[in-house]
């Protein structure tokens, strides 16, 4: 039975305890991950003091595997261990090779690897022995609607808190960038007046340029409450603001939403609490907005808002050789769903 793979949680509270393996190898297409437990390596694995002569920083660019291995090989002066990090580890050739000094590796040394935008083959030696005597791990890119939760878990674990739409806003300007939404959060904890525990959408306006207004989360709302004049209103803010509003990212926020709204015309208890539990939403302001949704849109309407999601989706990719703009493609798309 392979050995179950630890989360990066996990692996950060070891580091944290002192308790570290000979080899680190941090991979994947989600960058934050990577930095952050290479970040936690270089703070934990020396003291300042000793960093001069047993912390090595390589690139994968301007090295190469033999040079890796030769260093890591060496003894630590003056220090219980050693430290090296090869950083763009991706553009380092012939990794395969890092398996003989897999066989035995120097117990001294700390060897990271930070390698982002793929992954080793699983199926390789190379991989199987990183796992074998060290830490082979995957930073995934995560999902659309995933971000909601990561935002409020990220402020959460600061010792702060976020209102719903506060969070809906970030998650719709910034998309799934996490150190982008992480910087974002901080820069925004830092503006709170002392005593203040709680980031709101007024403050993500002043300090981001957000506007509280116009954005997919209003939109959002607009569509439950079908309010015509106010989606056409937010959609002709988009239409005349294009880059800051990825049409790409909002359909499929809005397509997560009536997707959603078809389980709540099915769910068994279609009171609040009983859709914030079919849905695993977190804020009752957010099954607020289902239940009035549900009053406006039955679930054969909902059925063909999805259909036309998926239609004028394929329209914004260029299918049906279709030539329109954005702004006129979603203009269209709303007034569909609103009549």
């Amino acid at each position: 039975m392979s050995k179950r793979e630890l989360t990066h949680n996990e692996i950060l509270n070891d580091i944290k305890h002192k308790q570290f393996k000979p080899i680190y190898f941090l991979m994947g297409e989600e960058p934050y991950y990577i930095d952050l437990l290479t970040d936690a390596l270089i703070d934990n694995v020396l003291i300042e003091s000793e960093r001069d002569f047993n912390q090595t920083i390589l690139y994968g660019a301007d090295t190469d595997i033999a040079t890796v291995i030769n260093a890591a090989k060496r003894y630590p002066m003056m220090s219980e261990r050693q430290l090296i990090v090869v950083k763009e580890a991706q553009a380092l050739k012939n990794i395969d090779e890092l398996t003989y000094y897999l066989q035995k590796p120097q117990p001294t040394t700390v060897l990271v690897f930070n390698y982002k935008y793929g992954k080793l083959d699983g199926r390789k030696k190379v991989s199987v022995d990183i796992a074998r005597v060290g830490i082979l791990f995957e930073s995934k890119k995560l999902y659309d609607n995933q971000i909601p939760a990561w935002i409020n878990a990220y402020i959460a674990s600061k010792g702060y808190a976020i209102d719903g739409k506060a969070a809906a806003m970030l998650t719709d300007f910034l998309g799934t960038n996490l150190s982008r939404i992480a910087g974002e959060i901080d820069k925004l904890i830092i503006t709170l007046s002392p005593g203040e525990k709680r980031i709101t959408d007024s403050l993500i306006e002043r300090n981001i340029g957000i506007s509280k207004e116009y954005n997919t989360f209003e939109l959002q709302k607009a569509l439950a409450n079908k309010d015509a004049l106010k989606v056409n209103r937010i959609v002709d803010y988009f239409g005349k603001n294009p880059k800051n509003n990825s049409l790409v990212m909002m359909m499929s926020t809005l397509f997560g939403f009536f997707s959603n709204l078809m389980i709540c015309h099915y769910a068994v208890d279609k009171s609040e609490n009983g859709i914030m539990h079919e849905l695993g939403l977190r804020n009752i302001y957010f099954a607020q907005d289902y239940r009035t949704a549900m009053r406006n849109y039955n679930a054969s309407k909902t059925m063909q808002v999805i259909s036309l999601f998926r239609e004028y989706d394929a329209k914004n990719k260029g299918f049906q050789s279709v030539s329109i703009s954005e702004g006129d493609l979603l203009k269209e798309l709303m007034f569909k769903i609103t009549h």
